[in-house]
């Protein structure tokens, strides 16, 4: 049973024309001003949803994007600060991108965060798909070099585990040695410890499911990660197949007390109208931004090489046939409409996965308006999510 709503947003700015027809995602520029708004952006969406009992804040960790996409590149030092502009609210990390930290600092920033906002920030961990971001910091990324990623970032985490966990450790990995063997003050350095450590352990922590192997699945369950599945641009709806899996890794790794849908979140994006065809029309331009940002990182899969061609010509983008609202709304991942057919909906995905308890919701996606935002979450806070049993945070 669904107990706590929460919203992601990606972090754009103020994108101006939108839309397939509107200016090509690699032809926009924005000046550090117009890139700095993000944070009263922010600012502004928290305090909404700290108004109404929402659950959770999610952003995302990226750098580098000039384009005004993604611009939000420290998440926990962001939340420190929001934490204490607000009562309630929660802070999802989806997500602190582990190659592109050393995962002592990582962790010690993390822990610094727990204990400063007396645990309402939630750790995420994340490989990094952004050849742009994550190369540029040394390490590849998933879309360069994805099993040398994939291997960085499982050293990356076993590490971090330890370092929230044990008073004091050592690992000796391919990538890390930790400590080094040096001499320190009279005697040679062979654990040492986090300073501070987390106040609240275990560490609740959450990872995109987005290639759904067995391999990460099995991966998340051994180090108690919980997935996020789902929310629009990247894998659609939720997957019958995935949660199903995962439910039997669950059971596989000794979990108790395990229903489809236990230990994730789906994500679902909504789009809340006086009717269909009104929230059909208003979003529209919003999905075809997400796929200008996303198909050409891979994320539409279907998406041919002269698709994303035609994509990034805004002469030619809008008559090419790209999959429609009613197409991704028949698929299953976005929602459109009046209250009552969110509602619904949302009904039937709580009916469908019984252990389901965290639900990510509201239109955060690619360019929509803070205003927009603030009306989406708060139609849904007031007309959606008392309908639902949901605990008050806190």
């Amino acid at each position: 049973m669904i107990k706590h709503f929460g919203s992601l947003y990606a972090g754009h700015v103020d994108l101006g024309d939108l839309g397939l027809g509107a200016t090509a995602v690699n032809d926009r520029r924005f000046d550090n001003d117009h890139l700095s708004t993000i944070f009263n952006r922010v600012e502004q969406i928290v305090k909404v949803m700290d108004d109404l009992n929402y659950h959770s804040f999610w952003a995302a960790e990226h750098h580098f994007q000039h384009e005004g996409n993604e611009v939000i590149p420290n998440l926990l030092l962001l939340y420190v600060h929001l934490a204490h502009i607000t009562k309630n609210l929660k802070f999802g990390c989806g997500f602190n991108i582990n190659p592109m930290w050393h995962p002592l600092r990582l962790a010690e920033d993390y822990a610094t965060a727990d204990i400063l906002t007396n645990g309402r920030v939630i750790f995420g961990v994340g490989r990094g798909y952004h050849s742009r971001e994550v190369d540029t910091f040394g390490v590849p990324s998933t879309n360069s070099d994805n099993d040398a990623n994939r291997e960085m970032f499982e050293e990356q985490v076993e590490i971090i585990m330890k370092a929230f966990n044990e008073e004091s450790f050592s690992h000796h990995g391919k990538h890390y040695d930790l400590p080094p063997e040096v001499p320190y003050r009279g005697y040679t350095l062979k654990e040492i410890t986090l300073v501070p450590r987390p106040k609240h352990l275990p560490v609740e922590t959450w990872q995109p499911m987005v290639s759904s192997t067995q391999r990460a699945m099995d991966f998340m369950a051994k180090h108690n990660i919980q997935p996020v599945i789902g929310g629009g641009a990247v894998t659609g709806g939720p997957s019958d197949d995935v949660i199903e899996r995962w439910t039997e890794t669950l059971v596989k790794h000794d979990y108790k007390d395990v229903q489809l849908g236990s230990r994730l979140v789906v994500g679902l994006p909504t789009f809340i109208a006086d009717t269909e065809k009104e929230a059909i029309e208003q979003s529209r331009k919003y999905l075809e931004e997400d796929m200008k940002m996303f198909a050409p990182l891979g994320f539409f899969r279907s998406f041919t090489e002269e698709m994303l061609e035609t994509l990034g010509d805004p002469s030619r983008a809008p008559s090419a046939g790209f999959p429609t609202m009613e197409d991704t709304i028949a698929s299953g991942a976005w929602v459109c409409g009046p209250p009552e057919k969110i509602t619904e909906r949302i009904m039937e995905i709580q009916d469908k996965y019984p252990g389901l308890e965290y639900m990510h919701v509201g239109c955060g996606r690619q360019g929509v308006p803070l205003e927009v935002m603030i009306e989406q979450l708060e139609r849904f806070g007031k007309e959606v999510m008392p309908k639902f049993n949901v605990e008050k945070p806190g």
